[in-house]
């Protein structure tokens, strides 16, 4: 039996890098030494750390991100994620679109739309208040 690089046989124990690196961080999470909210290693960090590529560091990510254990903010980097015992309301992390996992293209559209939105709103309240300076102080 052939397999496919990066592919292992059906019913092996064996992990592949991305699995290992997904599998150390949430250990790290779960034994608290990253707890929710703080950032997850970077991407160059982690391919240093374990000798890995871009895409297989990306894949562990994405792991993490599909059990509900991280959270990505673009510009920001990924996050561990806050859970339900640890709700405390007190910033983005914490809102259901935030902590969810990428279950697919149509949830992160959503998820997309909505940050636009937030985004839009800012801007606009932004605008407002140096319009009032401007027009106030000025």
């Amino acid at each position: 039996m052939t397999t496919r690089r990066g592919r292992r046989p059906a019913g092996s124990g064996v992990q592949l890098t991305f699995e290992v690196i997904a599998e150390t961080l949430r250990e790290q999470i779960r034994s608290g030494g990253l707890k929710p909210g703080d950032a997850l290693p970077t991407q160059a960090m982690l391919m240093r750390e374990f000798g890995a590529s871009s895409l297989t560091v990306q894949k562990a990510m994405t792991l993490l991100k599909q059990d509900g254990s991280a959270v990505s903010r673009p510009g920001k980097g990924a996050f561990v994620a806050h859970h339900a015992h640890h709700h405390d309301g007190a910033d983005d992390l914490d809102s259901p679109e935030a902590t969810a996992p990428v279950g697919g293209t149509t949830a992160r559209v959503e998820a997309l739309e909505r940050a636009l939105v937030d985004a839009v709103e800012q801007l606009a309240d932004l605008r407002a208040r140096v319009e009032a300076l401007e027009t106030g102080g000025g």
